[in-house]
């Protein structure tokens, strides 16, 4: 039986029916509360609204759970390649070993993008940030692959699209970075696989060689998979809403790309790198601002701990924090920053402040740490959010398309002026025509 839930309003009674996920979760179908009672609901920022059903992701904030496709975040991480995860993301299985194979011998085939896209820098400063020329040479691939435009292809022509922005992102990534340091671009290798191909774009110049360290790699892997999706977050969100309007899913992921970009999304993890180098302007004193962190009238808030949707250990952090200290033990790095670091982290752990509140360090804190650690300049922080999440956005995209989601048009409630007359003797100056 059908469960439903009653709201009561001005004496008449709704039935609300009652939806339940696969794991459990509950939600009130509101979508015929307006056309039968007249009424909509207000949620400022969508906190408790669920703008869609999705096979894609499961997250669980007050239990620490995350689950792709019903894989754990754990298994994944420890057993899988970046590529795996974007093609278990994006089709729903993990391939068997011919599959994949052709899926990233397919990729590495479509790494090259059209050589006129290297114009396109010339028209960027070389202070334009990274994520602002990601997202516009992402929308001008519509211009190469005019077919493109067009969502509702065949599957083998949206799958060619899907492959095709996933082997050239990383290109552009990397130009980006390069056409930001007025370094010489380097081209993809197919030769290489997904991740150390990147790595040599970014780092490889034409006077010397660049071999990417196995510890490295694994790191890379991980970080990349512990950003490929997290449900309905706000750049996926952006994708799907900009997708329900029937754009392509180059504009859809430059949208998303758009929405990553804000210091409260995407570039939370370079915005721990900043918090690190104002403790140390200020002479190193960890202690000092611990203290305006707990201090709930100073405006300091301490970047890279708790996090919105868990209220437990973020499970992606118990990854990366291992990952962390295999990379800094590896390369012994010496860095004042990452010596503060890793006294908030051993503070944040232990402090009863913050055990009690459920700050514990983020994967933003611990993916800030390496790349700062890598070499990365904090503008590419978030361009490699971007490289990591650009699976689950293509899988949140072709979901909603296979849902035939319709055009998302939110409702509000208008709080302005009432209707005003006109005023009769109102006069304006009139507006000069040049000729």
């Amino acid at each position: 039986m059908n469960k439903t839930a009653q709201l009561q309003y001005d004496g008449n009674t709704y039935e609300i029916p009652v939806l339940e996920g696969s794991e459990g979760e509950k939600a009130l179908d509101i979508s015929k509360l307006r056309a039968t009672s007249g009424l909509i609901t207000l949620d400022v920022g969508f906190k408790n609204t669920g703008s869609t059903t999705s096979n894609v992701t499961f997250l669980d904030g007050e239990k620490g759970i995350l689950r792709h496709r019903g894989y754990s975040i754990e298994d994944l991480a420890e057993k899988s390649s970046f590529l795996e995860v974007a093609y278990l993301l994006i089709y729903g299985e993990l391939p068997d070993a011919q599959t994949f194979e052709n899926w990233s011998s397919r990729i590495m085939k479509h790494s090259l993008v059209h050589e006129d896209i290297r114009k396109i820098f010339d028209g960027f400063p070389s202070t334009a940030h990274p994520m602002g020329v990601l997202s516009s040479l992402v929308t001008s691939l519509t211009a190469f692959h005019p077919e493109s435009i067009d969502p509702n292809r065949d599957s083998a022509a949206i799958d060619l699209t899907i492959v095709r922005l996933l082997a050239k992102l990383p290109t552009l990534a990397a130009w980006s970075f390069k056409n930001s340091q007025g370094l010489p671009l380097e081209y993809p290798n197919a030769k290489n696989d997904y991740v150390s191909n990147f790595m040599q774009m970014m780092f490889k110049n034409k006077h010397m060689d660049y071999d990417v360290d196995p510890v490295i790699m694994d790191a890379m892997n991980k970080l990349l998979i512990l950003h490929a999706d997290h449900e309905q977050n706000c750049s996926a969100a952006t994708v799907r809403v900009v997708g329900s309007s029937l754009s392509s899913l180059y504009v859809a992921v430059s949208a998303g790309i758009n929405a990553l970009w804000g210091s409260l999304h995407g570039g939370a993890n370079q915005a721990v790198i900043e918090m690190l180098e104002t403790i140390q302007a200020d002479g190193g004193n960890i202690d000092k601002f611990i203290a305006k962190a707990k201090d709930k009238n100073d405006p300091f808030r301490l970047m890279g701990f708790g996090h919105r949707v868990y209220k437990n250990f973020d499970p992606r952090s118990r990854i990366i924090k291992k990952a962390a200290d295999d990379i800094l033990d590896r390369l012994g790095v010496n860095d004042p920053l990452l010596d503060i670091a890793k006294k908030l982290e051993d503070i944040a752990l232990t402090d009863p402040y913050f055990v009690e509140k459920k700050l514990y360090p983020n994967v933003d804190f611990y993916s800030g740490i390496i790349y700062k650690a890598l070499g990365f300049p904090t503008e590419m922080f978030t361009v490699l959010f971007a490289l990591g999440r650009l699976p689950g956005w293509i899988a949140q995209w072709k979901e909603s398309r296979e849902m035939v989601q319709p055009i998302s048009r939110p409702r509000q409630v208008y709080t302005g002026e009432t209707h005003r007359a006109y005023p009769e003797d109102r006069t304006v100056a009139k507006e000069t025509v040049i000729a």
